[in-house]
């Protein structure tokens, strides 16, 4: 069973950074892979996704700040996050998905447990 495991996770202050890592069965290269997160009372919504291509897509809200990539030989995508700020505040989600790989829910269908960011101001 393919899985995928969410590690990196913390609590920082406002403009601090965090790098998150996922660890994957999957050979990453192939496939379209993203980042979600969820804050407390709203929809998960997507962060950043990176297709089988190398084809990158952000949210706006992230653009600038958050950097994702795959690695390759220890199949890994991972997320470096800089000038945090409280509104990055959310659990964070690791996902294989497929079609177009724009970070939207429906196109993602494995999805980890979820590594916790917490941005204090």
């Amino acid at each position: 069973q393919r899985r995928l495991v969410e590690s990196g996770g913390g609590s920082v202050q406002a403009g601090g950074s965090l790098n998150l890592t996922c660890r994957t069965s999957y050979t990453v290269r192939y496939f379209c892979m993203g980042w979600f997160r969820q804050a407390p009372g709203k929809e998960r919504e997507g962060v950043a996704t990176i297709n089988d291509n190398g084809q990158i897509t952000y949210a706006d809200s992230v653009k600038g700040r958050f950097t994702v990539s795959k690695d390759n030989v220890a199949d890994t995508l991972n997320l470096e996050m800089n000038n945090l700020k409280p509104d990055d505040t959310a659990t964070y989600y690791c996902a294989v998905g497929g079609g177009s790989c724009r970070p939207l829910q429906q196109n993602f269908g494995t999805w980890g447990q979820g590594t916790q960011v917490t941005v204090s101001s």
